[in-house]
């Protein structure tokens, strides 16, 4: 079986100060995937880039292996800390470890986790009429079960 460690080596080689490695998997067949991003969004030809580095150091008469090399889809799940500050300042969904479903604007990112704000309209007491009601939540990294972008086609 390949290495992770060899993979993720040669993958960092091709990589420049806005792209980052979201999750390489190697399975015991030497089935090889590698998510990589930036925060610009990922090219074709920045994959390729990466997959012939991989490729050419790699030697498949030693050991045989497919390889794929792609960014995250916009419905997976977030997995790295890069990829909530790359959404910092849109939408996003978040489920937290105690199920609870949030949705709102990715305020800002830390070390230690997200600020999210949520926005909707909820009973206030004293007002006939629901108002519109604006929350902040400190969330952990520890703390968020899943989170996802929010796809817009306005």
């Amino acid at each position: 079986m390949i290495a992770k460690e060899i993979i993720e080596k040669l993958v960092r080689e091709k990589l420049d100060e806005r792209m980052f490695i979201v999750e390489i998997n190697v399975s015991s067949t030497n089935v090889i995937h590698v998510f990589v991003d930036s925060y610009d969004g990922m090219t074709i030809e920045q994959c390729i880039a990466i997959s012939r580095n991989v490729e050419h150091n790699l030697d498949r008469e030693e050991e045989d292996f497919a390889l794929e090399v792609s960014s995250p889809g916009l419905t997976e799940s977030f997995r790295v800390k890069e990829q909530y500050i790359k959404y910092t300042g849109k939408a996003i969904k978040v489920v937290t470890a105690d199920d609870q479903k949030l949705e709102g604007l990715l305020k800002s990112t830390s070390d230690e986790g997200i600020v999210l704000e949520t926005s909707g309209k909820e009973k206030v007491e004293g007002q006939k009429k629901k108002q519109l009601v604006v929350k902040e939540y400190n969330l952990k990294y520890d703390d968020i079960k899943s989170a996802k972008a929010v796809i817009s086609f306005k």
